[in-house]
């Protein structure tokens, strides 16, 4: 339930409600952006970090879609919101989506007079009953609602619904991206008498690599990775139609404009100079592009290397719309906004904890970043094995990395440092104990009521 009053934020000063937009890619790397060093640049988002903050530590919750998206749309880690493995069109999965008691930021937002759209990737259980974007908060949706699939049999992975209706079936990949920014720059034109939130989830940069005609063979670059860029450079393109589109329409100063990845890059893209990619704990799984724009409130330039997360979301989301968050629960996201308005430069975070599906298997705070052992049996089905930029799926002995100096998690300092070693191994039996392990139910941890939950079907 979310409880009534106002949570301390622009609102609560009798600011106006801003416009919220959220733009979540799929399996972009920290490393694929221009701005975040990329060779290939990406100038529409590249401009948007420049009149805003970039974030050098955005970290989310989960390193594959699923629980990613849970732990964003509740603010609540996976294991504590029951949504720690991604789904699959199998049996097993059937009763398995978002629990519809969980308040969703559509939810907390609509409950403070937004109108709230989502246009995209779903991929919480959109025909669980209860689990559907409708059901959480949502007035409209568009899209598809889970991964494109290019089986022939899997013909409902390739239909656009409209709410929850067929607007489209075995619709081509390659024109996803330009109708749904269509539909999204429609909908910011329109004359709008209450703010709004829209959720704009990108399927790119997540397989099949497909850009549309447009975009294909934009980049100049040859082959598979020629064509990986062609696809980040038509995600750039639609970030820009989005935001040139609230230019436009002279609602700059009142939106607020969030852009992050749901996870780290799969085969294709790029986290460096981190190490690992989705599917593994090391930061290349975990830490994302995360950047926020809202001319007047947000000062630009800013490149903060405090560490955030996308549990963080919900809310800020909620400060600034003047929207007291749940007191029935805990939230696992802080308020952002003092240090996205440069109030302070500080972390609002002392730890954060690394699940690999069930298993938790890092702790760090700001400086320093502990690894647990961990064997193949413990995995979760996505990293079984070493394979690509799948590393240290399996791990004999911790390792302990001083991230301030090693981003990259290169350098093992565990013998040199027993005290730091002996705090973040506390914190992990405490985090443990409250919202669960491999082979502990934890005292707040919601069932998520899969048998052989690790493995996938």
């Amino acid at each position: 339930m979310v409880a009534a009053g106002l949570m301390f934020g622009l609102a609560a000063w009798g600011q106006a409600q801003p416009n919220i937009i959220l733009i979540f890619a799929d399996d972009l790397g920290y490393g694929d952006l221009g701005c975040y060093g990329a060779p290939v640049k990406t100038p529409a988002i590249d401009r948007l970090a420049e009149q805003g903050l970039r974030s050098t530590d955005c970290l989310v919750a989960a390193n594959v879609c699923g629980p990613s998206r849970a732990a964003l749309m509740t603010g609540r880690y996976p294991m504590r919101c029951g949504h720690p493995i991604s789904r699959h069109p199998f049996p097993k999965y059937a009763d398995y989506g978002i629990a519809p008691d969980e308040v969703t930021m559509a939810e907390l937002l609509k409950s403070a007079g937004y109108h709230t759209k989502m246009v995209g990737k779903w991929h919480l259980g959109f025909h669980v009953e209860g689990s559907h974007p409708l059901d959480a908060g949502f007035d409209e949706y568009l899209g598809l609602y889970s991964n494109y699939a290019t089986q022939k049999d899997r013909v409902d992975e390739r239909t656009i619904y409209r709410n929850r209706e067929v607007v489209e079936k075995d619709v081509p990949f390659e024109k996803v991206t330009k109708l749904y920014t269509d539909e999204i720059v429609d909908f910011i034109k329109q004359d709008h008498k209450q703010p709004f939130f829209i959720y704009f989830a990108h399927h790119i940069a997540h397989g099949p690599l497909l850009p549309s005609k447009t975009f294909k063979g934009k980049s100049g670059v040859k082959g598979r990775a020629g064509t990986y860029i062609d696809f980040v450079q038509e995600l750039d393109h639609s970030v820009g139609r989005v935001v040139a589109a609230v230019d436009e329409a002279g609602i700059a100063e009142n939106t607020l404009v969030v852009f992050l990845s749901d996870n780290g890059p799969a085969r294709d893209g790029t986290a460096k100079p981190l190490s690992g990619g989705k599917y593994v704990t090391m930061e290349g799984g975990h830490r994302v592009p995360g950047i926020f724009r809202w001319p007047g409130r947000i000062p630009g330039g800013q490149v903060s290397d405090a560490m955030i997360s996308s549990l963080d979301l919900l809310p800020l989301f909620g400060a600034v719309a003047g929207a007291a968050l749940p007191d029935d629960r805990t939230i696992d996201g802080k308020n952002i906004l003092p240090l996205l308005t440069g109030k302070t430069q500080q972390s609002p975070h002392t730890y954060f904890y690394y699940y690999n599906g069930l298993n938790l298997q890092a702790v760090r705070n700001e400086r320093w970043k502990l690894h647990f052992p961990r064997t193949s049996e413990d995995q979760p089905y996505w990293a079984k094995k070493d394979s690509g930029q799948r590393i240290y799926t399996t791990l004999k002995k911790p390792m302990l990395f001083d991230l301030d100096a090693d981003a990259g998690e290169k350098h093992n300092v565990f013998a040199q440092h027993p005290e730091t070693v002996e705090t973040l191994t506390r914190e992990a039996d405490r985090i443990r104990a409250e919202i669960g392990g491999l082979h502990v139910v934890g005292s707040d941890q919601r069932p998520h009521g899969l048998v052989n939950p690790q493995e996938k079907n």
